[in-house]
């Protein structure tokens, strides 16, 4: 039988301080109230002992003498402890607290002819007194530990509040978020005093300019680059269409264009790394408009509409992922392709080998191919680019029998509300409402 498992919330730091401070006052507090119990009772209690014994020796002198004996005195009195009887029947003197009508007794007892003679002192004033003393160390501890809670909490949850926003921050930083930072005043002035918290904090706003200055140069390079090569391949389209027919000029064009086609999407993908793309947001059919981008492709892909629904969306961009997917199907894929819209999800599938698993893993990654050599890897990237700008998710994955790759874009549905007039002679009124990107 497996153990249950415990709350998410225990595995956080402050309620493993929260546990460690509790269970270190409650140790405190039970060893300092052992250690005053046992100082005072035996204070208590010796007290108590002198002043019997001390009666104990006046009663003696009083028996010796042969005159009568006080009424807390007496010769093998009722009530005298057993223990104590026999001890003072051997020849020895000797104490005991113990109840005589149920009140608290100290008893001493020393040798009288063979029997116990035996004094009682009334010890109930001093039970009382260590009860209290007792009762105070107990209410002391519990209000000493629950205020050391309280301050060791909020001292506890400053530091994870802390180490949240690190945390917050950080996975900013790995979504994209180059801008992030932490801020920790602590970390600005290098003359006041830095915890470990404030370290961390440093450390990962360092690690950010670091890593937001190096990709910003090499978005620069490429975007440089490309511009720098659209001109003399211009130029190189340009001259190669004035070759003479024939195989070498098919072969030189052929290059051109691919040469067009990669400056053209490595601009692309440097305008979606710097993140300043702006979306023309429109309604549109999403059947229809799936059906233009497979008549443009001028590929054998089949078209499935299960249920069409209207979009919100960037027409562009939209026929740019799926041109890009659908590209992507036949170019590394086997046919059938079938491209299907069920509501606002399309997907694109294909019956080759499937994609790779490094792909279903981490997502496409740049000049990254397994199909023998053919493409850069940067449609799939920059599909999953635009589907990130126009607020829609991509998804690759294996197709639902086994066979084939299969990619599915969720878009941001556009649903048409239509109200009844509540009088007659008046049209009914439109509205429009947007959801949210479904997960």
């Amino acid at each position: 039988m497996r153990a249950p498992r415990l709350p998410a919330w225990t595995a956080t730091l402050t309620w493993k301080a929260a546990v460690f401070i509790a269970v270190m006052c409650c140790a405190l507090a039970a060893l300092l109230g052992i250690l005053v119990h046992v100082s005072v009772t035996g204070q208590t209690v010796n007290d108590s002992r002198e002043k019997a014994l001390a009666r104990l020796t006046d009663v003696t002198r009083l028996y010796e003498a042969g005159e009568p004996l006080p009424r807390f005195a007496g010769v093998d009195p009722p009530g005298l402890p057993p223990s104590l009887h026999a001890l003072a029947v051997r020849g020895e003197r000797g104490t005991v607290v113990a109840d005589d009508r149920g009140r608290p007794t100290m008893w001493a007892a020393g040798p009288a002819d063979g029997r116990a003679l035996a004094v009682r002192v009334d010890y109930t004033q001093s039970a009382e007194t260590i009860d209290a003393l007792d009762r105070s160390i107990l209410g002391s501890s519990v209000l000493a530990i629950g205020a050391t809670l309280l301050v060791g909490a909020f001292a506890v949850t400053r530091v994870t509040r802390r180490l949240h926003l690190t945390a917050q921050v950080a996975r900013r930083i790995s979504a994209g978020d180059l801008d992030a930072r932490v801020d920790d005043p602590r970390t600005k002035d290098s003359s006041r005093p830095q915890d470990e918290v404030a370290t961390v904090s440093g450390a990962l706003d360092t690690m950010a300019s670091s890593l937001q200055s190096k990709l910003q140069s090499e978005q620069r390079f490429t975007a440089d680059v490309a511009h720098e090569l659209r001109t003399p391949l211009t130029g190189l389209s340009a001259a190669a269409e004035l070759l003479p027919e024939g195989r070498p000029s098919e072969l030189v064009r052929d290059r051109v264009r691919a040469m067009r086609g990669l400056t053209e999407d490595l601009l692309e993908i440097s305008r979606l790394d710097a993140r300043n793309e702006t979306v023309d947001l429109a309604v549109h059919e999403l059947g229809p408009l799936a059906e233009r981008v497979v008549r443009a492709s001028g590929t054998e892909t089949e078209v499935r509409v299960v249920r069409d629904t209207t979009v919100e969306t960037d027409r562009r961009r939209l026929e740019r992922v799926l041109g890009n997917l659908i590209a992507n199907a036949h170019k590394h894929g086997a046919p059938p392709v079938v491209l299907t819209v069920d509501g606002p999800v399309v997907s694109v599938r294909d019956h080759g080998p499937g994609y790779p698993a490094y792909l279903l893993e981490s997502g496409p990654q740049r000049f990254r191919t397994e199909s023998g050599g053919k493409g850069h890897g940067l449609g799939l990237t920059i599909a999953v680019g635009q589907a990130e700008v126009i607020g829609a998710e991509l998804v690759f994955a294996r197709a639902a029998d086994g066979e084939g790759a299969e990619a599915r874009l969720r878009l941001p549905e556009y649903v048409s509300l239509v109200e009844q007039p509540e009088t007659g002679g008046t049209e009914p009124r439109h509205t429009a409402h947007r959801h949210t990107k479904g997960t």
